[in-house]
């Protein structure tokens, strides 16, 4: 039997969707319009920004970047165009393959980070108490460990 959501829970399912949803759509138009950059474009580089040879195998950039392998493989092929990424062969693995940040796109998000961190902290760090911005991390943290253990299983 369904145990249906409380007024209370349907109230706070509600703003957590709504908040989620509208602070991902803020964050990609000021990126996009700022940096002409997705935010998948941004966190790729993220990713391969905090790698110290710059680069990661494709298959552990999906994995970070919650992405399916074809998604991703797409994503890259548009950021290769642009010139912020390239693949290389994976010399011990002829299957498998590499996505590494270029000169132009580590220029890229050295350029765009201060302006998504603004963003982020305009539009919600700054919005909640400390306390708040840290139960909120909490409580995150505790969905994402549960779903990442769905996925594993």
């Amino acid at each position: 039997m369904t145990q249906w959501l409380s007024e209370d829970e349907q109230r706070s399912w509600r703003a957590w969707l709504a908040a989620s949803l509208l602070l991902h759509d803020r964050l990609t138009r000021e990126m996009q319009a700022q940096h002409g950059l997705t935010m998948a474009d941004y966190e790729i580089l993220v990713r391969l920004s905090e790698n110290s040879d710059r680069q990661m195998r494709m298959s552990e950039l999906a994995e970070v970047t919650l992405s399916s392998r074809s998604r991703l493989s797409h994503q890259i092929d548009r950021m290769e165009k642009a010139g912020l990424v390239e693949r290389r062969s994976c010399a011990d693995d002829k299957r498998g393959a590499f996505a590494a940040l270029t000169d132009s796109g580590y220029r890229t998000l050295v350029e765009s980070a201060p302006d998504h961190v603004q963003s982020v902290r305009d539009h919600l760090v700054d919005q909640l108490t400390p306390a708040q911005f840290a139960a909120l991390g909490s409580a995150c943290q505790v969905v994402a460990e549960h779903l990442a253990a769905i996925e594993q299983n």
